[in-house]
């Protein structure tokens, strides 16, 4: 992103990644006949090359990690800006080369000893972020405004460009450093934002840029201000500065936006699919394979639970109850029924008229209407179990936003409707932080936290975290 010094870094990244390669795989050969563990290895056993690595195998595999770690965009500034896409990246490109490592041995016929194999993945994904986590923490200390290569200044002081300057002082990139702001406002002229000064008003941008030695300017100016763009970019043309800007429609978007090149002509993508491509797809595998395996585990259970309900008063076994699923579709949710039949006819002869929605069918503890095996149900949550078959039918997943009664829909505000961009979930972020002691509408919040910092890593830490509450009974009856 930042021009004289993102070449030289990347460079350097690159060197580096190759040798601690190399290194791992040296280390993993002779660590497997250092360390006693796993069973002996006779020497008339061990492959040639692992016994006397050969020049050709180092190369082969330094190509294969540097084609990798290229097509993950591993050294493309813009992507590694931030120091969790960068280790993303560098675990997910670290991953896809040592299987791709294993699976050209296998079609070769080339025998690879297992533990050297786990070995090799250890240590050189632990160097590989080892070191990069150094180079960013010596950058830290490091930083007193004397090691900065580039100077960026940004347009608008408000709160995009406050957002701006404080997400790339918390990563610490290295070598930027913020020389100021420029802004429309007068009353925020020769004041400090975040620390830093205000220089002056939008005209004198052009002088400033020469003054201070600026490498780059980034605009980040509200809608109504951006009249003063093209004025702006006509001051900037004859100067050798980069201009970027930052587009102010993050309060129409539903989560990361995105930006597409048609010919030319950039596309901001402001409603993208919460979860997509390779994160939709292991979060279906996840929900497919879990949902499988608890139901044949549960089975006894399950059954004997249908049978209780029966004997209890020999109404129906399931209560399907209408919800609003992913994009605003309608299907039926099913649980163990663990209230007396026509409970929701009952609930609404017997409540008052100014009642709202929300506060009619909010669960309450005490309800008279459940039953007592329904009370054990809820207790335990089993209750919640045949909604398993949900997920297997692609109607829910194991973790989203809970599924919302279609009345109590209508009732939302339109920022509340972003949380039905993923699919609706059995467990999720509202529910471990309360379950239902905590009604839904009123923490659409945490549903739009678990929406826009979704990843595979977050719900396997909340289906964890689920056993526990359910456990522990928390805020279930």
């Amino acid at each position: 992103m930042f021009k004289r010094f993102s070449i030289n870094y990347m460079v350097l990244l690159f060197l580096i990644d190759s040798v601690m390669v190399q290194m791992g795989l040296a280390w993993a050969i002779h660590l497997r006949f250092i360390i006693p563990f796993g069973q002996e290895v006779r020497p008339e056993y061990i492959p040639h090359w692992m016994y006397v690595p050969n020049l050709s195998m180092y190369i082969s595999v330094g190509l294969l990690w540097a084609a990798l770690f290229l097509f993950f965009s591993c050294y493309t500034p813009r992507r590694i800006i931030f120091w969790i896409d960068e280790f993303q990246r560098i675990v997910m490109a670290h991953t896809v080369a040592a299987l791709s490592l294993a699976g050209l041995l296998y079609l070769a016929n080339i025998p690879l000893l297992r533990l050297i194999f786990v070995y090799f993945y250890t240590l050189t994904l632990v160097m590989l972020l080892g070191y990069r986590i150094v180079l960013r923490v010596w950058h830290r200390l490091q930083s007193n405004g004397n090691t900065s290569i580039a100077r960026i200044l940004v347009v608008g002081a408000g709160p995009i460009g406050q957002e701006i300057v404080s997400e790339f002082k918390r990563q610490q990139w290295p070598g930027i450093e913020f020389v100021g702001f420029v802004d429309t406002a007068l009353f925020k002229q020769d004041t400090h934002v975040l620390g830093l000064p205000v220089l002056g008003k939008l005209e004198d941008t052009a002088e400033i840029v020469r003054r201070d030695h600026i490498d780059e300017i980034i605009v980040a100016l509200p809608r109504e201000a951006h009249t003063h763009l093209a004025n702006l970019v006509a001051r900037l043309h004859e100067l050798p500065v980069r201009l970027r800007i930052v587009p102010d429609y993050f309060d129409l978007a539903y989560h990361g936006a995105t930006v597409e090149n048609l010919g030319g002509i950039p596309l901001i993508g402001l409603r993208d699919p919460a979860i997509d491509g390779v994160q939709r797809f292991a979060k279906r595998l996840l929900d497919i394979l879990v949902s499988l395996i608890t139901l044949l585990i549960t089975s006894p259970l399950l059954a004997l639970v249908a049978l209780l309900i029966k004997l209890e008063d020999g109404g129906p076994i399931f209560y399907r109850a209408p919800r609003v699923g992913e994009n605003g579709k309608l299907f039926h949710m099913l649980k163990f029924r663990s209230m007396v039949v026509n409970a929701d006819q009952k609930l609404t002869e017997n409540v008052q008229p100014e009642k709202s929605a929300s506060a009619l069918f909010h669960k309450k503890p005490n309800d008279p209407r459940v039953t007592r095996i329904g009370r054990f149900l809820r207790r335990t949550s089993i209750d919640e179990l045949p909604q398993l078959f949900n997920v297997l039918r692609g109607e829910m997943s194991l973790v989203g936003p809970r599924p919302e009664l279609p009345m109590l829909v209508k009732e939302y505000e339109n920022w509340q409707r972003k949380r039905f961009a993923v699919p609706q979930g059995i467990t999720g972020w509202w529910q471990i932080n309360g379950r239902s002691d905590n009604p839904m509408h009123l923490h659409t919040d945490q549903d739009l936290y678990y929406i826009q910092h979704y990843s595979l890593w977050l719900d396997l830490q909340i289906l964890w975290r689920t056993i526990g509450a359910v456990i522990r009974g928390k805020g279930a009856y």
